[in-house]
């Protein structure tokens, strides 16, 4: 059966599919309490809600006896960070410039389930499921280790030699006790490209990250202004950062997405002028069926006049000027930050005559 079912997470799109238990990951458990401890979660607090269920999957879903893990590539055609010299536009996130993951990855995910009901119900067996797609207390990465699908890098996302940075996890609890396959070691050697590349010093050492400090959270999580200090290093990026994932070697055999769904849409490099004028409806309608709906109209327009105060483009000073009054204060102090940091590029007003 697991050989079968394999071969149909292959044909539904994944790359890789690889089996563990719930009970695989004993050492995650405390590696997350240290990290909330360490308060380097900063304002998502769900981390710390249910732990006892997040590092120790086996809580989570007792009755579960197997857990497959499935990854499937979204590869971009060229390297992302060739955008951040676009300074008039915003970087996204390559994961959030086509459609939902979550939508695409779970409803593969629910096919593959049910063909797995199915197959143990040919076999004369009862089997349950539970998908799972980074919307649960699920430690995805620790379990896909152990499943043999990749590695933890030094940058704490997961890697594989034969799909480098880039791809999704989706998670399969069954009632089935199907075999386990052998761990994944890491193969990271000596390299630090990913802890090189970070743009705000967001590991304070290999294997840790500060969420604090990184521009994912800071953009898509953090709510309210970010610190001052951080704000120059945000640089174009609007909605995530890939600099880690797009720095590491092992991307030169990253297998190509093979859905179309994460094919860039207008979200690639939109203008931050454009971005900027968005109420809450327009900021909904562009932003239909994309992760990036999530973090609402505020949070991407504050991250927007980062971004426009980072330009070095006075044509833009005007854009952030509109928005010193919005009536929301993280939207408004991102305005007058901007605006500060463009006024003095503008050079004196010119004198009447």
């Amino acid at each position: 059966m697991k050989r079968r079912l394999i071969e149909t997470a292959r044909a539904e799109g994944f790359a890789k599919a690889r089996v563990t238990t719930p009970d695989a990951i004993p050492e995650a458990m405390a590696r997350l309490k240290t990290f909330v401890a360490a308060d380097m979660h900063g304002q998502m607090g769900w981390m710390a809600e249910r732990i006892e269920w997040r590092g120790n999957p086996a809580a989570l879903w007792p009755e579960a006896r197997a857990v497959v893990m499935l990854a499937e590539p979204y590869t971009p055609a060229e390297d992302p960070r060739a955008m951040l010299e676009a300074r008039e536009h915003g970087a996204i996130s390559v994961y959030a410039q086509g459609k939902d993951y979550h939508d695409l990855v779970k409803r593969r995910l629910k096919r593959v389930g049910r063909w797995l009901i199915e197959e143990a119900k040919r076999q004369g067996e009862t089997a349950e499921i539970k998908v799972f797609v980074d919307t649960a207390p699920v430690m995805e990465k620790p379990l896909a280790q152990a499943a043999g699908l990749g590695w933890q890098g030094k940058h704490t996302n997961l890697l594989a030699r034969d799909l480098g940075s880039w791809f999704f996890l989706g998670a399969i609890f069954t009632t089935l006790p199907l075999p386990p396959d052998a761990p994944e070691v890491s193969h990271c050697g000596r390299c630090t490209a990913c802890l090189d590349a970070c743009p705000t010093g967001a590991f304070p050492a290999p294997y840790r990250l500060d969420a604090r400090r990184c521009i994912s959270y800071l953009t898509i999580e953090h709510r309210g202004p970010i610190d001052a200090e951080l704000r120059p290093m945000l640089g174009n990026r609007i909605y995530g950062c890939d600099d880690c994932l797009a720095a590491c070697p092992w991307n030169k055999f990253a297998a190509a997405a093979r859905e179309i769904g994460y094919a860039a849409r207008e979200a690639e490099a939109p203008l931050l002028a454009e971005l900027a004028t968005l109420d809450d409806a327009a900021f909904r309608a562009r932003f239909a069926g994309s992760p990036i709906k999530r973090i609402g109209r505020d949070r991407m327009v504050r991250n927007v006049l980062y971004a426009i105060g980072n330009s070095a483009a006075p044509t833009l000073a005007a854009v952030a000027a509109r928005l010193v009054d919005d009536a929301d204060p993280a939207v408004a102090d991102a305005a007058r930050w901007a605006l500060a940091r463009l006024s003095p590029l503008a050079g004196p007003a010119p004198r009447d005559r």
